[in-house]
């Protein structure tokens, strides 16, 4: 009965071609699942799969042709790469070409012959089948693998520019995959293939200058004659109109649509118009890379994976881990922790979107049978699937202890002011103390990085965590006049203060505080002075402002000095009557705003929101 619901809704919902019922449940599925799935800390793209799964024609039958959509949706993974491209300056991009060009070749040959050996005798295929099989493998999801990075805000990273330095060199490697499926296919005629390949270079050469040079002198000038027609729409279909351009001129010279969308956003990266071009394709961007992530967990043909499970599962187990070790071996070798090497080998384990045309070509050329497509092709989806389970089992990995060589724990120290936290805040507030030069100053971090590079500044910092007693008494609290807690994290900060008061009553405790309510708890910890990070900074920046505006010198001092004397009243009553207490003494432009647009402010209007209460 369900079933003749849906179906009839879907005939009524389908006006003119287009289905309106498949474009709600692609949406649908995407606004209930990924929200679901993130809240349950097992990210986005996890929830895409899954939503894809349920609608699949395997599941609630809501959409009939996964394919199609996959095929519309890869261009969510172009307008990614754009966007990737428009980040990486072309000096930057040179900058990783050994990473590009030497890792990325040593992972893609190594884990290709592990995978093209474990096919042939593990899992018993003839040797070209294995071939196709496991360099399709090798092809890394670049969607997958760049969502995960951009979620975590590590794409700009040393480690992030590592693997997405690899996973340019994969899409690279397309090309000359396909050139050998060709040869490899039964019946190929060498000759007219050797005159074929020539004639490809020559169309790939011709794209690639194409690009090159409509990216370097000819959309600057276009974007500036459009920018100045003030059309916002005409400015998003250009921005569009160079993506999807690029993309075409590559497809049609036999390169990856992906590759020829970066190349322009490199070649834009230095661009006056580089920002508006990501503001105006980003919100694409997102919605087809969701509705790609859909359509590969459409695609999944559970009725071949029933049929095949045993292979399907040894496949999966046996590439994951044979690509995985290379990868986690090879960093190693080429001098990676292990922490980073074991991520990276996490990340990259699963087999991608380029290995869909790998097969589809190997099928048309003969070398492939539909059924082993369907085998190969579930192999691949499967792996991308678990990969955001993989990512989660790192956080079950213990972290790497950090090494002490070169740095020093205290003990024993007897300077009159300890300095606990040697970062941006603590760096600055201790140079007056240095520059007066008649106190002695003890400093403990517990970031060996850090301290490593304060010592080629000449400074002299000890490994210890504030938040430990023993360490306390080993850097002088004991001893000390003044302890300054410039620690950036909230809770070791007030923590620090407590054990401080609590154990060495005579010291004075001044704190570094986040915002306004932790200011608040570290005066109710003990804290003799406690100064919110961004206090003054800002007072100095309005205080600025002003004068820019031409108003008195004097006057500004005045009015600086009346915004902390109403701070200090208003904090001397927070303390009595919570965060809530003393919104009276906050000016606020409520009133000003209603006066000048002839309107009234109601007086139950709040100042400000009690949510962010705490951060004023």
């Amino acid at each position: 009965m369900a079933g003749e619901v849906v179906a009839h809704a879907a005939e009524v919902a389908s006006h003119g071609g287009v289905d309106l019922m498949q474009v709600v449940a692609l949406l649908g599925a995407g606004v209930i699942a990924v929200p679901l799935f993130r809240r349950l800390g097992l990210g986005s793209v996890l929830g895409y799969l899954a939503a894809g799964l349920v609608i699949a024609p395997f599941g609630l039958k809501l959409v009939g042709d996964p394919q199609a959509v996959l095929h519309a949706a890869e261009l969510g993974v172009v307008l990614f790469l754009f966007i990737v491209g428009l980040e990486m300056e072309p000096a930057k991009l040179w900058g990783l070409r050994k990473e590009i060009f030497g890792l990325g070749i040593l992972q893609v040959g190594l884990c290709g012959l592990l995978l093209t050996l474990a096919g042939i005798f593990l899992l018993g295929l003839a040797p070209a089948v294995a071939f196709v099989a496991g360099m399709g493998f090798v092809l890394t999801s670049t969607a997958i693998v760049m969502q995960i990075l951009s979620e975590r805000g590590e794409l700009q990273t040393p480690a992030g520019q590592k693997i997405v330095s690899v996973l340019l060199l994969e899409d690279l490697a397309i090309v000359p995959l396909l050139a050998v499926v060709a040869l490899l296919s039964p019946g190929v005629d060498t000759d007219v293939s050797m005159t074929q390949r020539w004639i490809s270079v020559g169309v790939a050469a011709a794209s690639i200058v194409t690009v090159i040079f409509a990216g370097r002198w000819v959309l600057n000038p276009v974007f500036k004659i459009l920018a100045e027609s003030k059309a916002r729409e005409v400015m998003t279909a250009a921005a569009l109109l160079v993506v999807l351009g690029a993309a075409l001129i590559m497809e049609a010279g036999g390169l990856s649509m992906a590759m020829g969308a970066f190349m322009a956003g490199v070649l834009l990266s230095t661009s006056t118009f580089r920002h508006q071009l990501e503001a105006d394709v980003e919100p694409f961007r997102g919605l087809l890379l969701g509705l790609f992530f859909l359509a590969v967990g459409m695609s999944l043909d559970l009725a071949v994976v029933a049929a095949n499970w045993q292979f399907i599962a040894l496949s999966v187990v046996l590439y994951m881990l044979l690509k995985g070790g290379a990868i986690y071996g090879l960093a190693r070798v080429l001098g990676s922790g292990n922490a980073l090497a074991l991520e990276r080998a996490v990340l990259m384990a699963q087999g991608g979107e380029f290995a869909f045309v790998l097969f589809t070509t190997a099928t048309a050329g003969g070398l492939l049978t539909g059924e082993l497509n369907a085998i190969f092709t579930a192999t691949v989806i499967i792996s991308m699937v678990l990969t955001p389970f993989s990512t989660m089992l790192l956080k079950l990995v213990p972290k790497p202890v950090q090494s002490l060589a070169g740095v020093e724990k205290p003990e024993g120290l007897t300077g009159n002011v300890l300095l606990i936290g040697f970062g941006r805040f603590g760096q600055i507030a201790s140079q007056p103390l240095i520059a007066k030069g008649q106190h002695s100053i003890s400093i403990i971090d517990n970031d060996v990085e850090m301290i490593e590079v304060a010592q080629t500044f000449g400074f002299k910092i000890y490994y210890g965590d504030g938040t430990r007693l023993d360490i306390l008494h080993a850097a002088g609290a004991g001893t000390a006049d003044l302890v300054l807690v410039c620690v950036d994290k909230k809770d070791s900060a007030t923590r620090i203060t407590e054990l401080v008061k609590s154990e060495f009553p005579l010291a004075k405790v001044m704190a570094r505080a986040f915002d306004r309510g932790h200011a608040l708890e570290l005066v109710k910890a003990g804290a003799d002075y406690q100064l919110r990070e961004v206090f003054e900074s800002a007072l100095e920046f309005g205080a600025e402002t002003l004068r820019q505006l031409d108003v008195d010198m004097v006057e500004v001092g005045e009015i600086i000095e009346g915004v902390r004397e109403r701070d200090r009243q208003r904090f001397a009553a927070q303390m009595v009557g919570g965060l809530m207490a003393g919104r009276d003494l906050l000016r606020a432009n409520a009133e000003d705003q209603a006066r000048e647009s002839g309107t009234v402010a109601g007086p139950s209007t709040p100042i400000i929101a009690p949510e962010e209460e705490a951060k004023a």
